[in-house]
């Protein structure tokens, strides 16, 4: 199957957006209007889309002020299109892109499972004794 990336998303897409976000455990409680605006305010969004049907088959975003500092969200390929290589087209859409490629650091966060994935792409759990603080 063949895919196109996109940067924007339109409204159908932005609905199967939602359906993503359902599945995964840390977007599940997303409302659609949260959606939208998070969408709009990330400084870059990565769509992959299936040729064949037009569905958004694998999503991510970043947020970065393009020298010092990217963060990736939201990395999450469908299931039905998993084990394919989009994980990686995404990760690399992302990376080359030229609101974060020159970053001095790009930064993600991710669980315990997810390390070696990640890893592949040069990130590391080593961040110089740097701690990741939430406030809620």
């Amino acid at each position: 199957m063949n895919y196109r990336v996109v940067e924007k998303l339109n409204g159908i897409q932005l609905e199967e957006l939602k359906q993503l976000f359902k599945n995964e455990w840390w977007t599940q409680e997303r409302k659609s209007p949260d959606i939208e605006q998070m969408v709009e305010n990330s400084t870059v969004v990565i769509g992959l889309i299936e040729e064949e049907t037009g569905k958004l088959a694998g999503f991510a975003r970043a947020i970065s002020d393009t020298i010092y500092r990217a963060i990736i969200f939201d990395v999450i390929v469908h299931q039905d299109n998993r084990n394919n290589g989009l994980g990686i087209l995404l990760m690399e859409s992302m990376m080359n892109h030229p609101l974060i490629q020159k970053a001095e650091r790009i930064e993600l966060y991710c669980p315990d499972s997810l390390i070696s994935y990640y890893e592949k792409f040069g990130f590391t759990t080593n961040v110089n004794g740097s701690n990741l603080m939430r406030r809620k």
